[in-house]
């Protein structure tokens, strides 16, 4: 029986300082903005901050009320909407260049996969918990073992990667991806049952580079510097952002490259403004405090008696983890850019919604984690 106790205080207390750092640095790297529109706030800030309290009543609401039952329950009715909504966007979703990946219904415009990664945690930690005969060697053979705990879960991260890439949208797809993986990981699967996924893989890098849009991305990676006025100018620019730093930065606020050289600088590179600004040391604390973050939710949910419990904690780290990873790997140029945004730093509606409620979940399922 799961003993209810109090949400972790570390974890929270680390999530409140990142919110509040990645909060003021949007206000610097937004002001380029505010000075063009003779403002004193940009809208970027003024919608993040509706987006935080807003997202706040979740956090808030999730840790107070949110059970393992609740979240089981809640999953139901979660997983066919989300997948109608994966299949809504493609049909009736806004394009945004090539990329067609936005809801809009009235005032509301959210990305139907932000939502999408969280719920497929979600389910495969329901069914890996309700599936544990099934996959128990002492229970069942080796060829129903592998039916449930690699086909089946592995097949459900197919569908909503499938759909999400016909979206044209290649870092949900590598996180939904990723997600499943760890997922299936975690749930106890041998790690020979991945080398299966070896001619997979093989497959889809050749569909990615069949696809004009991924293929340029990653043939800009390849031949980095060959275009710099053109498909290698965002990375560049924060590159040159990054090296302009230093060790202690040019200082808050002092940002030179957001003034129209870095693209996309309140969203997917706003970390190159945060180096620009806070130089390599404050670079270094900022991921320091992003990986105390996710070793925290690692040790909460390995030390969890509760199956369920304990991936959906796995689960909201490593796709937070992932978020983080990928998105520093692309500003400094080791990863092709593929747009993702750094968790409570970076604007955008829909991503800062699901970044507070996926905290706020994985605080309320703390209380049944052993003290």
């Amino acid at each position: 029986m799961l003993v209810r106790s109090r949400p972790d205080a570390v974890y929270f207390v680390l999530c409140l300082i990142l919110i509040l750092v990645g909060t003021i640095m949007l206000f610097s790297a937004s002001s380029a903005y505010a000075e063009t529109a003779g403002e004193e706030l940009s809208g970027t800030v003024r919608s993040h901050i509706i987006h935080l309290l807003i997202g706040g009543a979740a956090f808030a609401g999730c840790i107070l009320f949110v059970t393992p039952a609740l979240s089981r329950r809640v999953t139901y009715f979660v997983l066919p909407v989300s997948l109608l909504l994966l299949v809504a966007v493609l049909a009736i979703g806004v394009a945004d260049g090539v990329a067609r990946r936005w809801m809009v219904l009235g005032p509301l415009q959210f990305q139907p996969s932000e939502m999408a990664k969280t719920v497929l945690i979600m389910t495969l930690a329901l069914y890996f918990s309700v599936t544990s005969d099934e996959r128990d060697p002492g229970k069942s053979g080796f060829w129903k073992r592998a039916l449930f705990g690699f086909v089946i879960p592995l097949a459900v991260t197919g569908v909503f990667c499938l759909l999400v890439m016909l979206e044209k949208h290649l870092s949900g797809t590598v996180i939904m991806m990723a997600i499943g993986m760890v997922m299936i990981f975690f749930s106890g699967t041998p790690l020979y049952w991945f080398l299966s996924l070896l001619p997979i893989g093989a497959g889809g890098y050749f569909v990615a580079v069949s696809v004009d849009y991924t293929r340029k991305r990653i043939e800009s990676w390849l031949h980095r510097g060959a275009d710099t006025a053109g498909s290698d100018w965002q990375t560049t620019q924060g590159i040159y952002a990054i090296g302009s730093g230093g060790l202690f930065g040019r200082g808050f606020g002092e940002s030179k490259l957001k003034y129209g050289y870095v693209s996309e600088v309140t969203n997917d590179f706003i970390f190159t403004v945060v180096c620009e600004e806070l130089g390599f040391f404050g670079a270094v604390a900022i991921m320091l405090l992003f990986l105390a973050l996710i070793l925290r939710g690692l040790l909460l949910g390995l030390r969890c008696r509760d199956r369920y419990v304990s991936l959906m904690i796995l689960g909201l780290t490593c796709k937070l983890g992932l978020h983080v990873a990928l998105n520093i790997l692309v500003v400094t140029g080791i990863a092709p850019n593929t747009g993702v945004s750094l968790p409570f730093f970076s604007s955008g509606g829909s991503a800062t919604l699901m970044q507070m409620v996926d905290a706020g979940l994985l605080l309320g399922l703390s209380r049944y984690c052993e003290p």
